[in-house]
């Protein structure tokens, strides 16, 4: 431990730092005749590891420093810190060069989403509402975070809340998608302000990796604007030298990058796919579709998204009646992305028929959103070892707005979130087709081997089994693999069988469904869905509402949703694709007002795609 502090009076002053354990067992050391600067070396015997989440617990070790003259206490200064080994894993192999977090010894796939301040008047975030949405965060297996650098530095809470619930910190330094005069006085603002963050931030078990940038070594490389050789010079200097050097002497124990996306500086192919990070949008800003997703191989993709409305709900906060028309000028002034109701009608149209009135281009554009993030984020997990990270933009939203966020401003989850839960759990199960040919893959984040059986299912509209299958499977940990190859080229000749038939599947664990998932063989759009005539009732706990759903055939994306309350039940937008009862669970410490059965029963609206156009 490094102790330093400033001396005016050139005494000598003693040191006392009393380090607490996560047991409550304490430890004390002592230093008399502290100089300014001095080491402190402290051994822990057996100490406990810091994890992120979904790989072990998040123990937390108290330090408390004070600084005495004789027995008067001059200064204190009481921190949390997490003992773990936490870098990037920077190795050659024979894709190119690893870019990963390496936590304890173990390399992690990053699973997660780029955080941008929580509103656009700072005076109205607090803790509770950081809290709040980390919470999400980890309720959809986030192990990752990424401070964007366009936004705020974020208060101490902040870090305390990734520490305790097991998020890792990518945190970029606030300079984004610009250019900068590397003046004197910039010079110097630059250096207090570097050096006030480092320190503060530092000691966060959290904390994963100093970013310098966002976009703007790429931007040098790719954008179109006025350069010139001092303005790129000074690139180098701030980012590659001057921010670099701080943290290199404050923070040494912290990876550094100097840009996001970068291969590793000096404008060297910065959204390169052999190594570093890279952003794509390909999927979006030029409306390629998304099977693109699936011919790139980066090492990790720091940034990637989709646009939607946010629900209703929150829509109705902001618009009266006669404004409730997707290009109205209250909605479009809801917009900031000058072309986002264009793309988003854009993404509609390729996947899902035109919808019937308001409220559904709302609940459509969720799914175009929900759909085409799932179609990245499961290509990349799959292929784990080549990419090791997939964090999607957005988190969160500034205000309520059609945006890239997966939770809106008021905190209510879009269906993007419910599908994070489902495609970043640890154990995934997906589905690669191509044509009739579809091969089923797994992948285990956990650090254990794991066995459990494939059971799937060739249905038609109607819930008939055509075909069917069971396997048995043993997965390494922290391992991806192809577990079943399934050919339907006889069941599947022609656009008409496709247009009836989906394909069910589910990795059943101990007896349990561990994850699971459907894939149609046509769009959506083209799928022959027809009425599920959903059933459902409710029954009641001490502390939970449980929704028993049927139906009499395929649902796609079934949301439980009421207009009048907030909810957030465990699961939501998910296919009904067999007959039997599904069963979702709502905590009751969830819903934002105390409310009867008989209240909730007569509130809750529950629909699927079919009822949308």
């Amino acid at each position: 431990m490094d102790i330093s502090c400033e001396n005016w009076e050139n005494n000598f002053n003693d040191i006392t730092i009393q380090v607490t354990s996560p047991d409550g067992e304490s430890i004390e050391f002592k230093k008399e005749n502290m100089s300014n600067k001095d080491k402190i070396q402290i051994d822990i015997l057996d100490p406990k590891l810091w994890w992120p989440n979904g790989y072990g617990e998040q123990p937390l070790y108290k330090i408390e420093v004070i600084l005495k003259e004789n027995a008067r206490i001059l200064d204190k200064r009481f921190l949390r810190i997490g003992l773990r080994t936490l870098t990037i894993k920077q190795e050659k192999d024979k894709w190119g060069e690893s870019f990963a977090f390496e936590i304890n010894g173990i390399m992690i796939f990053s699973k997660g989403a780029n955080y941008i301040p929580e509103d656009n008047i700072l005076g109205r975030c607090n803790k509770e509402r950081t809290k709040m949405l980390i919470e999400d965060c980890i309720d959809a297996n986030f192990n990752t975070i990424r401070v964007w650098g366009g936004g705020i530095y974020p208060e101490d809470y902040f870090y305390d809340l990734c520490d305790k619930y097991g998020l890792i910190v990518w945190q970029d330094f606030m300079y984004a998608c610009t250019v900068y005069d590397l003046n004197g006085d910039f010079k110097k603002s630059i250096e207090k302000e570097t050096i006030d963050n480092v320190k503060r931030i530092r000691h966060h078990a959290c904390l994963g990796l100093w970013c310098g940038n966002n976009e703007m070594e790429s931007a040098w490389v790719e954008w179109n604007f006025p350069k010139t050789p001092k303005l790129k010079c000074d690139y180098i200097k701030q980012f590659e030298v001057l921010i670099f050097d701080i943290v290199n002497e404050y923070d040494p124990n912290t990876f550094y990058w100097p840009s996001s996306p970068s291969s590793g500086g000096n404008f060297d192919n910065p959204s390169s796919e052999a190594k570093g990070d890279m952003h794509y949008w390909g999927v979006w800003h030029s409306r390629e579709p998304f099977t693109a997703f699936r011919k790139h191989y980066p090492r990790f993709m720091s940034e990637f998204g989709i646009q939607s409305f946010p629900g209703i709900k929150t829509i109705e906060s902001f618009t009266l009646p006669k404004d409730r028309n997707i290009f109205s000028y209250v909605m479009e002034s809801h917009q900031k992305n000058p072309t986002g109701n264009e793309k988003i009608f854009y993404y509609i149209a390729q996947n899902f028929k035109y919808p019937k009135d308001f409220e559904s281009v709302s609940y459509t554009s969720q799914l175009v959103q929900a759909e085409g993030i799932k179609y990245g984020v499961e290509h990349w997990r799959r292929n784990k070892g080549r990419c090791m990270g997939a964090i999607y933009w957005q988190l969160n939203d500034c205000w309520p707005v059609a945006s890239w966020s997966s939770i809106d401003y008021y905190g209510r989850w879009k269906a993007l979130h419910y599908y994070a839960k489902r495609f970043f759990n640890p154990v995934l199960i997906s589905a690669k087709e191509e044509g009739t040919l579809v091969k089923l893959h797994i992948v285990n984040d956990r650090l254990e081997d794991i066995k459990g059986k494939i059971n799937w299912k060739l249905r038609d509209n109607r819930f008939n089994i055509l075909e069917e299958g069971i396997r048995s499977v043993e997965i390494p940990r922290n391992s991806t693999g192809m577990y079943e190859e399934l050919d339907f080229r006889k069941s599947l000749s022609n656009f008409n069988q496709k247009s009836k038939t989906y394909l069910e599947y589910e990795l059943i664990i101990d007896r349990k469904i561990e994850n699971a998932g459907t894939f149609l063989f046509v769009p959506p759009k083209h799928f022959e869905l027809l009425d599920p005539a959903i059933k459902w009732d409710i029954e009641e706990t001490t502390d939970e509402f449980i929704f028993s759903i049927y139906s009499i055939a395929f649902a796609k994306a079934v949301e439980i949703d009421t207009k009048e309350i907030d909810i957030k039940v465990e699961d939501n937008y998910f296919d009904i694709s067999s007959g039997k009862v599904y069963k979702v669970i709502l905590q009751k410490k969830d819903i934002s007002k105390p409310i009867s059965m008989k209240e909730l029963r007569n509130k809750i609206t529950i629909k699927s795609l079919f009822d949308t156009f």
